[in-house]
């Protein structure tokens, strides 16, 4: 079945809807790929709008419009309880324990089961009242129109600047040295000023293209407002009480051989394990640790080690509180290094550095807010970070922020704009 098709059965059923009590309805078709769903997302014209697509490719989601929201992973775990299992939260947590999560009115979703469109429907007074009012926000939708064109950058502009940055190192390594701390994480940010209004889903749509195993995520809560990114890294996914999660710690350029090797490196990968070990041992009954692995991406290779277990308990506000910030993107101890972070860093971070991604009763999944962007009309945020360890050089970490940045930054150049 064709999407438009799909569209006009979710019609069909919501008005054969007849009850006028208090309820919850869930209708799902299937239907025919036929349709770009980023492309279908950005035409539309309400918010909030979410898309997100697995590190595998296998699964992807395209939300938008809220039936709720939460601003919490407590209350929206809590209210997760309340709905039909297989019901999904959308959205991002914030390392300052901010959230922004929300039940989509209409769900795009794609995985191995195929494709097919969700809408939900709860009233407190009359379900077929919601129904009729579902009826006409469905009329509201707009058709797919043409991708819109990247703009390229008129101006950047870092902060720190490279000065700064190079001190900001050296004051994180003296803090080290003095014992204050085993590793900080710093960030950098680029301001763009671009030539003309940059389309949110563009940006992704053209990450996606150049950027492979990555998450690829787009957060909307507003026009002209979006957190857009592809990161490599896994927060955790959780399949009942069965969790996994990973240390990806330790960066050398694509073509730089030995890092498997490398003892600064290798520090920097244990110093995440173990921190992750520590943060789960109480709430876990099994815990395992895989060999260090290779992720090569477009710039970077990565150390990584994947870490299972199973939980005493399958909560997903609990999970995130206590693996985020992880190492890799806070550092440690915890409480010392986002002092250090919230005394040097000249910019709030927003969501970078957090999660994103999606949680239900029987299984949940977020990545870590890396390789993104905030972006506004003509302007947009590009956010970078480094892993500060005892023997770190500063200017060796200056051109590691420079890669990630072209995650998303290479994009906006005259030269890819044709």
């Amino acid at each position: 079945m064709p999407f438009d098709q799909a569209i006009e059965q979710l019609r069909d059923r919501l008005a054969q809807i007849a009850d006028t009590v208090p309820g919850m309805r869930q209708i799902c078709v299937n239907f025919s790929p036929d349709t770009d769903a980023l492309n279908w997302l950005a035409s539309q014209r309400c918010w909030p709008q979410f898309y997100w697509q697995s590190r595998c490719g296998e699964q992807s989601v395209a939300a938008c419009g809220a039936v709720e929201r939460y601003y919490s992973m407590a209350q929206a775990t809590r209210h997760l309880g309340q709905l039909p299992s297989g019901w999904r939260l959308f959205g991002a947590n914030s390392i300052d324990g901010d959230s922004y999560l929300f039940l989509p009115v209409l769900l795009w979703q794609q995985d191995s089961d195929g494709q097919r469109l969700i809408l939900n429907l709860i009233s407190d007074i009359s379900v077929q009242q919601e129904a009729q009012r579902l009826l006409r926000w469905l009329d509201e939708l707009r058709p797919m129109e043409p991708a819109a064109q990247l703009p390229h950058y008129h101006r950047a502009h870092h902060a720190p600047d490279k000065d700064g940055w190079l001190q900001q190192v050296n004051q994180a390594l003296k803090a080290i040295t003095g014992g204050d701390l085993d590793k900080v994480v710093l960030a950098r940010v680029t301001d763009f000023s671009l030539s003309g209004p940059i389309s949110p889903a563009a940006l992704l749509a053209a990450s996606q293209r150049i950027n492979p195993r990555c998450y690829h995520f787009m957060l909307a809560t507003e026009p002209q407002q979006a957190l857009v990114g592809s990161s490599p890294e896994r927060l955790y996914a959780r399949r009942g009480r069965e969790m996994d999660t990973e240390a990806l710690a330790g960066t050398a350029d694509l073509d730089q051989p030995g890092l498997l090797d490398d003892a600064k490196n290798q520090w920097e990968n244990s110093l995440v394990v173990a921190d992750i070990h520590q943060r789960l041992t109480d709430i876990v009954d099994e815990m395992a640790v895989m060999p260090v692995e290779l992720v090569p991406l477009r710039h970077l290779q990565h150390l990584r080690r994947r870490i299972s277990a199973r939980l005493l308990q399958a909560d997903d506000a609990q999970c995130v509180a206590r693996l985020q910030p992880t190492a890799a993107v806070g550092g440690l101890p915890r409480a010392a290094a986002l002092d250090f972070i919230h005394q040097h860093e000249p910019f709030d971070r927003g969501w970078y550095s957090g999660s994103v991604g999606y949680l239900s009763q029987d299984e949940s999944e977020f990545n870590v807010v890396l390789r993104c962007a905030q972006t506004g009309g003509e302007q947009i945020r590009l956010y970078a970070g480094a892993g500060i360890v005892s023997g770190s050089d500063p200017e060796l970490e200056w051109q590691e922020v420079e890669r990630k940045a072209a995650t998303l930054g290479t994009l906006l150049t005259a030269e890819n704009q044709g």
